[in-house]
């Protein structure tokens, strides 16, 4: 797991070739598979495989979502707000579990906060995604995770960069 995570970093660009459907069935099952608090599994997943709704999806947020305009799959993960209290929290991991199944299967992928993002002046991100897929508004919007066959190489993060400042030893700001 560890050599994955060295290697892992977001793909926003991929080639054109579909996922074959075997590693798509394996990413379902991964997601499937997240652990959720109390086993309460609020979560839902879409599946967009259609072209014309992955460029729809692309437009979900003024920054930050127009890549998914090439990738051959995104992941619309939602949580229903009134099964659990920390469905952001269980949705959030259900997002990086596929990321890093996918990467596992030679994929690239890069996630898109939707929750608490604008559209545009007028509507939220979230509002433009429900409508779009005919959510119900119970049904919040947490992420779009994006995966295709990366068009683009790029390096994991050397351990030499990584922030080791950012942990503390018992209590914090205890660096030793």
């Amino acid at each position: 797991m560890i050599d994955l995570l060295r290697r892992r970093r977001s793909i926003r660009t991929y080639i054109d070739q579909s996922i074959e459907p075997e590693k798509i069935q394996t990413l379902k099952e991964a997601i499937l598979r997240s652990p959720s608090s109390r086993n309460i599994n609020p979560w839902e997943f879409i599946f967009v495989q259609d072209k014309y709704v992955v460029e729809q999806l692309s437009y979900a947020k003024q920054h930050g979502s127009a890549f998914l305009i090439g990738a051959p799959l995104a992941i619309v993960v939602l949580g229903d707000s009134t099964k659990s209290d920390v469905w952001v929290e269980d949705c959030s991991i259900a997002s990086i579990i596929v990321q890093l199944v996918a990467q596992s299967l030679g994929l690239g992928s890069c996630w898109v906060q939707i929750r608490q993002r604008q559209h545009n002046e007028h509507i939220t991100a979230e509002e433009f995604v429900q409508h779009l897929l005919d959510i119900p508004e119970h049904i919040k919007v947490e992420s779009i995770i994006g995966i295709g066959h990366p068009a683009e190489k790029r390096q994991g993060v050397p351990y030499e960069k990584l922030q080791f400042g950012k942990i503390h030893l018992n209590k914090f700001g205890d660096k030793r």
